[in-house]
């Protein structure tokens, strides 16, 4: 799944991502640490693991997805 940077929060390393169809989702600093990420930037296009609605793995649209 894939999605758009709408917030970043480089202090608690959490944030929210737009989905395609407009859908917010809120991601905390488990995800980001799951998908190896230093930094996010507003607007950046990010994969997504989600699980039960919640993001598990946010990472760079460049880079894949861990298993």
């Amino acid at each position: 799944m894939q999605g758009t940077v709408r917030t970043y929060e480089a202090a608690t390393r959490s944030g929210s991502v737009l989905l395609d169809d407009g859908t917010q989702l809120d991601f905390d600093a488990e995800a980001f640490a799951a998908g190896g990420l230093r930094l996010l930037r507003f607007g950046q296009r990010v994969n997504l693991a989600v699980e039960d609605g919640r993001i598990t793995v946010i990472t760079l649209s460049t880079f894949p997805l861990p298993h």
